[in-house]
């Protein structure tokens, strides 16, 4: 993988927060994959969380309707997450997506 990122191995990781009730994940999944094409991306179901509302949202052993916090994090190239940032920035609620420059092993 290292040899098609770039010969640095310098890559931006982006990390976008949802809840499992705004319905938008199968959506930005799909996009992420079809039209951006992205190597791959990770999806994590949070046990607990809380936002802009300061509602906080987690699971009880008893809950049937869960609305547990979302977070779908990826990277690739720096020029690449800069075009799909920008794709992004108009569906995704503002101050729920984060991005920072990493290093891959190699």
């Amino acid at each position: 993988m290292s040899a098609n990122i770039n010969n640095n191995n310098t890559i931006t990781m982006v990390r976008i927060y949802l809840t499992e009730g705004e319905a938008q994940l199968k959506t930005l999944v799909k996009r992420l994959h079809d039209w951006e094409k992205l190597r791959g991306l990770t999806v994590f179901r949070g046990i607990t969380g809380y936002g802009e509302s300061g509602e906080i949202h987690g699971s009880a052993i008893m809950d049937l309707s869960l609305n547990l916090p979302i977070v779908v994090e990826f990277f690739d190239e720096k020029q690449k997450i800069e075009t799909i940032w920008q794709h992004l920035n108009d569906i995704i609620k503002p101050g729920h997506m984060v991005r920072w420059d990493a290093e891959i092993n190699t």
